[in-house]
């Protein structure tokens, strides 16, 4: 059993689409603590699986960190995927959507841009960050 398993387990028993916790709550869950990273550095809570072990328990249980509060040692897990979808599966849709389809290559790139950039900045709905903004910049020249 992984150390963070219990946390992923807990998530999953979780019924509520926001699950608010503090860094101890998530320590007294795992029964050890956090490493020092976790109070320093934003990234360690980021949704990219490759980053931590501690975000594929997330991710493996439907959600994904937000509003990291590093100050106030706190997030929200937010869920965003079914229960026991794999960190980078291609079907993962939020629950109630419908049948899954595969995403294309364009919605594949947004979704990791998307992820990289959380806590850092926002964007919006409906914002395509592949779309170029201003063609006619090279003109100027």
């Amino acid at each position: 059993m992984s150390k963070y398993e219990p946390l992923e387990q807990y998530l999953r028993a979780c019924s509520r689409a926001d699950v608010p916790m503090t860094f101890a709550e998530i320590e007294k869950i795992i029964g050890d603590g956090l490493p020092s990273s976790a109070f320093r550095h934003r990234p360690w809570w980021s949704n990219n699986p490759s980053n931590s072990v501690i975000t594929n328990a997330w991710l493996r249980a439907g959600y994904k960190s937000a509003d990291v509060d590093m100050t106030g040692r706190k997030l929200v897990f937010r869920r965003s995927a079914k229960v026991g979808a794999r960190p980078g599966d291609r079907r993962t849709k939020p629950q109630g959507d419908g049948p899954e389809e595969p995403e294309t290559p364009r919605q594949s790139i947004i979704s990791h841009l998307a992820s990289a950039l959380n806590g850092t900045v926002t964007v919006y709905e409906g914002i395509d960050l592949t779309e170029p903004v201003d063609t006619e910049w090279n003109e100027a020249r």
